[in-house]
């Protein structure tokens, strides 16, 4: 069996190697689906802590595979890899080489967490039963979803796990704390793209022309009702459009006007029954206009369903190492995670662990471009998951 203290020695006795990952990820971010960088680096550590993977799983995604001592449980441990299109603009010395580009969501302090997991786990793979499943995964933040393309691809054929854990970085808690809480603690998201179709013309002779941009001004307004009127009012959702784009000018309707958006909530029945209802408001309120719609809604990511029982011997196995008071309640929140296609299909849990520190205070926003963590926490990224995978094989 392993005691807590081993682990923790052996943590200590890694973390310098696991800085040493997430400044060289964050000094070289590739963005979703192109991490072939940051893939072959993770590779190349794998080679060299002598831990079998399998490569290119939805084109950059590796599993790597610990067998413990003897046959038992399987745990599969998540760690994304992708990062933003924001231009860095920090002091760090490991800033962001590749312009317009940035960890600015914390996936380079995942990826570094779970290549020191790999490290510590391995070592102590004698006094661990049953088998871990590293998942280093790729565009978590772009549709279709990572996750989903290496379900798709089979990454569990071959060792369907018994649980799925992931973690991620949150300025919201300090160094040291973690955050758990069972159920559905995260959105579905669908993106919704619109093209208002119509006769552009002169402004000053709106009677010879469909006026494209107040028929798309009018579609934003009506749906409001969707939220308003449609939905339950205990139903948690957000329909927002961020992209209004009318090529016109001072004087000129245009022909076209683009509108894109997020349509999200915390119920998948109401997912399901709000599309039609999207899709009729847009095209109804173009033609009053006498303009037409085109609209794509590709399907998004499902939300995120902590399994009751996986999450609360996670939170109890937390609890062992940082000390319940350092265990927190995690919020919902109707942002989302590509997590969410592992949690549809495996037991899971989906928890967040502090990365507000001393070196950190004043710090961005998550996907902000001032974003940074406290190097810190990662003792704890690496330290907290390692001990909850080991006491779920063991216990």
């Amino acid at each position: 069996m392993l005691d807590i203290q081993t682990l923790k020695k052996y943590t200590e006795k890694n973390i310098e190697s696991v800085k040493n990952h997430y400044r060289r990820l964050h000094a070289y971010p590739e963005l979703s689906y192109v991490e072939f960088q940051t893939s072959r680096y993770i590779e190349s550590q794998l080679d060299r802590m002598q831990i079998p993977y399998r490569a290119g799983i939805a084109g950059t995604g590796i599993l790597a595979t610990i067998e413990g001592k003897c046959g038992g449980k399987t745990i599969a441990l998540r760690a994304d890899m992708d990062a933003l299109p924001v231009s860095e603009q920090t002091s760090l010395a490991y800033k962001s080489t590749n312009e317009g580009v940035m960890h600015a969501c914390g996936h380079d302090a995942h990826t570094a967490c779970l290549l020191g997991v790999a490290e510590v786990l391995n070592e102590l793979r004698s006094n661990i039963s049953g088998k871990i499943l590293l998942v280093f995964q790729p565009g978590e933040e772009k549709s279709p979803g990572g996750a989903k393309l290496m379900l798709d691809d089979g990454v569990f054929n071959d060792d369907p796990p018994d649980v799925v854990l992931a973690q991620h970085v949150s300025i919201d808690y300090p160094v040291g704390t973690l955050a758990f809480l069972a159920g559905r603690i995260m959105a579905s998201a669908d993106e919704i793209h619109v093209i208002i179709k119509g006769k552009g013309g002169h402004g000053a002779l709106p009677h010879k022309v469909n006026d494209t941009v107040l028929a798309a001004a009018q579609a934003l307004v009506a749906l409001q009702q969707v939220k308003s009127r449609l939905c339950h009012p205990l139903v948690p959702m957000v329909l927002t459009f961020g992209k209004f784009v009318g090529n016109g000018a001072t004087n000129l309707i245009p022909n076209e006007v683009h509108l894109s958006g997020t349509f999200r909530t915390l119920d998948e029945t109401w997912r399901e029954e709000a599309k039609p209802h999207i899709r009729r408001i847009i095209t109804e309120t173009a033609a009053a206009f006498g303009c037409t719609a085109e609209i794509a809604m590709p399907e998004g990511y499902p939300c995120v369903d902590n399994d009751p029982l996986v999450t609360e011997e996670a939170r109890k196995y937390a609890q062992e190492f940082v000390g319940s008071q350092n265990v927190k309640d995690l919020e919902v929140r109707l942002t989302a995670e590509d997590f969410g296609f592992f949690s549809q299909t495996y037991p899971g849990a989906f928890f967040r662990f502090g990365v507000r520190g001393a070196t950190n205070v004043n710090t961005g926003e998550l996907h902000s471009a001032t974003f940074q963590i406290d190097e810190e926490a990662l003792r704890y990224g690496v330290g907290a998951m390692a001990w909850i995978a080991a006491r779920f094989l063991n216990d």
